[in-house]
């Protein structure tokens, strides 16, 4: 408006959405966490720092579970609105980088607050994603807890890293590891090579794959590279067993159901 690019009555019409107070985006344009995180960034403007999922987004590990709330970290806190979170929080100078003009928590402070996360899958899921960004060392977010000891839901993050591993190329990787574990079975191996090839989830002595399905998104380029990449294995004598996102987010137990079934029929 101050450089005569728009007007009020425009901001204020079908041409643009507004996100926050004084913060507007065109409304073609599709507004999903990633631009809902940088919105938020301009809303704390100096003081504010964006933590949680959105830090995730940030630093390059995004793994915010759908209907995450956008996390504001600003001195003596603010008023919350649908989708963003403003809290006040005790952040150490080391705590806080910049990604791109953007003050966000910093990697092992992130996994230290996303570790706190409810349920125990999204907590897992986020470490995960964060130490295979980042490769963090589970010294640096154990760090982070011994400076904090008195932050709610502090007691989790033992129990979520030792669950967590780095090797988890996707949040839904993770969830397909967790929900293996949850069913009591064995963990099986992450990115296992089999020749050219690396599976996501494998046990090798029964000659099991597990795998994402993700071909929902896949374009006709990237699908045949995964035939290909499923076809090697199963000529060398593997079963591939692959779950769609819908199994994955809505139906978990299914997951170790079938998983046992497989490691049933693939006695060792």
């Amino acid at each position: 408006m101050a450089a005569g690019l728009v007007t009020a009555d425009q901001l204020r019409g079908p041409g643009f959405t507004r996100l926050y107070q004084g913060i507007f985006v065109r409304a073609c344009v599709e507004i999903d966490f990633a631009l809902r995180c940088r919105a938020a960034a301009l809303l704390g403007g100096r003081r504010g720092v964006l933590a949680g999922w959105a830090a995730a987004e940030v630093l390059g590990a995004p793994c915010a579970p759908t209907g995450a709330s956008v996390e504001l970290v600003v001195p003596g806190g603010g008023r919350c609105r649908p989708g963003l979170v403003i809290r006040s929080d005790l952040l150490a100078p080391v705590e806080v980088v910049q990604v791109g003009g953007v003050r966000v928590t910093s990697p092992a402070r992130t996994a230290f607050d996303l570790g706190r996360a409810t349920p125990a899958v999204h907590a897992i899921m986020g470490v995960d994603a964060l130490r295979y960004a980042y490769k963090l060392d589970l010294d640096d977010i154990r760090a982070v807890a011994l400076r904090h000891p008195g932050a709610r839901g502090a007691r989790r993050p033992p129990e979520v890293l030792r669950r967590s591993t780095d090797l988890a190329q996707s949040p839904m990787e993770s969830r397909i590891r967790i929900a293996i574990e949850d069913a009591g079975l064995p963990v099986p191996v992450m990115q296992h090579q089999v020749g050219p090839y690396f599976l996501d989830m494998a046990y090798p002595e029964r000659k099991l794959a597990v795998e994402h399905d993700g071909r929902d998104h896949l374009t006709p380029e990237r699908a045949r590279r995964d035939l290909s990449r499923q076809a090697y294995p199963t000529r060398e004598g593997w079963t591939v067993v692959r779950f769609p996102a819908s199994t994955v987010l809505g139906e978990p137990w299914r997951i170790g159901a079938d998983v046992r079934r497989l490691l049933h029929l693939h006695p060792l």
